[in-house]
């Protein structure tokens, strides 16, 4: 079972209450991973909420085959304490990157869509809490992905000189 003090320490948390974080305790299972395994793939239902406990995520996305291409490079990692998969609470309902453990070993807890929308129902301020993160969390990785957009775009039209 994940401790308080931990979940405390999960920005997605940060401001709910000791029976919020509870009802999240209550829900969580823990999931554990080898360097190289692939937590969940491009394109597959996202299910589940994930939050890394030990360990590094990588994530790669996967091109279409009309590319000739099947993985491109890493896009970024996340560590302790960090989220993956705000993809269960918006259409399409699918994970948009691979993500594989990057270190030795990972352990991540794993909060199923099902279960958080039933807590959310009964409470909506702790919905309305997280789902304020989510959109967060979508803003700031829209603003990176122009960001390196434009990083490389730029680096293409230099290389072209």
């Amino acid at each position: 079972m994940i401790n308080l003090d931990f979940m405390d320490r999960v920005e997605m948390f940060q401001g709910l209450n000791d029976a919020q974080l509870k009802n999240i305790q209550d829900m969580a299972e823990i999931a554990e991973f080898r360097k190289g395994d692939i937590i969940f793939r491009h394109g597959d239902p996202a299910e589940y909420l994930w939050v890394v406990v030990e360990g590094e995520i990588q994530f790669l996305c996967e091109l279409s085959q009309a590319l000739q291409k099947d993985v491109c490079e890493p896009l970024s990692f996340i560590s302790s304490a960090q989220t993956y998969g705000w993809h269960c609470f918006v259409p399409p309902y699918q994970y948009r990157l691979t993500g594989y453990c990057a270190s030795r070993s990972c352990q991540l807890i794993k909060l199923k869509k099902q279960d958080l929308e039933q807590v959310f129902s009964g409470d909506p301020k702790m919905g309305f809490a997280m789902m304020q993160y989510t959109l967060n969390a979508i803003g700031t990785q829209f603003q990176e992905l122009q960001d390196e957009l434009a990083r490389r775009m730029g680096q293409e039209m230099l290389s072209q000189w």
